[in-house]
């Protein structure tokens, strides 16, 4: 029987052999995803490793990558959300109830100690703050169920003592999840980090940075080696609705391939700028892991056994200066592009004051305003000359 035209063109008489040998996967684009029959439909289950019931739950191509994320940072399965801050917002609407005691960093991602403390006012989440690099400030109590970390700390860097956090936190049972960002997967293997193969819960990932390396495009995963947690997720990920697009997914997994190049090759750029840095009369702290007067290099050195770091450094500008003054600096950037975000191939600064983003004390900060780069792909004597340029505006 042949079809009219109309119909023809949604149900082509002929159709081309669907899978070839490629270096890059296929893209599937998909809403709704068509069974083979009655059999295909009512025989399998959500629980299944490769679901695919719709395109909410997965296609090849979600799955493909993370599969790959999951292998990159050293974890068994992994989720993918719409961005960095989605993956984290799914964790803790997954594993924080009313009553609950939740622990986090005071040098935490911004926007998660913000969407906890929402938690906190309209759920009767507890968020208590604890200094990364001093043990003595992580004092859970019966009602603690989950300790965010973050390897190293959002702007000021210290890498914390992840070693013995972990230790306590899974001799009282508290689920430990990790900010992997700053690592990439590559910096550590959190799934298994230390001589006793101490590992987190689970990892959240912004491949918005490294993963993408475009700056355009913005994603975010949760791996873990746990099938319950992985379960657990995966419900809530689908009575949510998270879903990521296709096409963004198919853009990271080409930039995959060339992650680590990139990862190690902005390591090296920013120790070059650390040295730097260090020699400049303007700056009286310069704050990278890697430097043996930051807090937490001990800590960094015990666990980044080859030495790698992402390519972010801050400053913090002497006490002299206002922030009339560092503006005038940041504006005087060429190179370096004022924005938010890192791991890109353009170099970026952003300023911060740390009165305003900090809870607790921290002796080991110098007073005066905080200025972080976040180096890109360009050459570092480049980078060098453009904020030497930059701070002869403050003479």
């Amino acid at each position: 029987m042949k079809n009219c035209t109309q119909t023809q063109l949604i149900h082509a008489p002929r159709k081309a052999p669907q899978y070839i040998s490629t270096v890059q996967p296929p893209l599937f684009r998909a809403s709704t995803i068509i069974f083979e029959n009655t059999n295909a439909l009512f025989d399998r289950h959500w629980t299944d490793p490769y679901d695919y019931s719709y395109g909410t739950h997965g296609t090849p191509t979600t799955f493909t990558l993370g599969d790959n994320i999951a292998q990159i940072e050293g974890g068994d399965f992994c989720l993918l959300a719409p961005s960095g801050l989605s993956a984290i917002n799914l964790v803790n609407s997954c594993f924080l109830k009313h009553g609950d005691e939740v622990w986090v960093a005071d040098n935490i991602y911004g926007p998660n100690m913000e969407h906890l403390n929402n938690l906190q006012d309209r759920y009767g989440i507890e968020v208590k703050v604890y200094n990364s690099i001093d043990i003595n400030t992580f004092t859970p109590t019966k009602k603690a169920s989950l300790l965010w970390l973050e390897a190293a700390g959002s702007v000021t860097l210290e890498f914390p003592n992840l070693i013995a956090l972990v230790k306590k936190a899974k001799e009282l049972q508290i689920l430990t999840v990790l900010d992997n960002t700053w690592g990439a997967g590559l910096a550590f293997n959190a799934f298994d980090f230390s001589s006793e193969h101490l590992s987190v819960d689970i990892t959240v990932h912004a491949l918005t940075k490294y993963p993408s390396g475009g700056g355009d495009i913005l994603m975010g995963s949760i791996v873990t080696k746990n099938k319950e947690f992985y379960h657990k997720l995966f419900r809530m990920h689908a009575i949510q609705g998270i879903a990521v697009s296709g096409d963004d997914v198919a853009q990271i997994q080409r930039s995959l391939s060339s992650m680590k190049l990139r990862y190690e090759h902005q390591s090296k750029s920013t120790l070059t700028l650390l040295e730097w840095l260090k020699e400049q009369k303007e700056f009286v702290q310069v704050l990278h892991p890697a430097d043996s007067e930051s807090a937490g290099h001990k800590y960094w050195k015990d666990i980044c056994k080859e030495g790698h770091s992402a390519g972010l450094v801050s400053v913090i500008f002497d006490s002299k200066y206002s922030l009339s003054d560092i503006r005038k600096f940041c504006d005087a950037l060429t190179l370096f592009k004022l924005g938010f975000s890192w791991g890109g191939p353009v170099s970026l600064v952003m300023l911060y004051n740390l009165k305003d983003m900090r809870v607790l004390n921290h002796p080991h900060l110098k007073q005066g305003l905080l200025v972080r780069f976040c180096i890109g792909l360009e050459e570092p004597q480049d980078l060098i000359n453009d904020i030497k340029h930059a701070l002869k505006l403050l003479e």
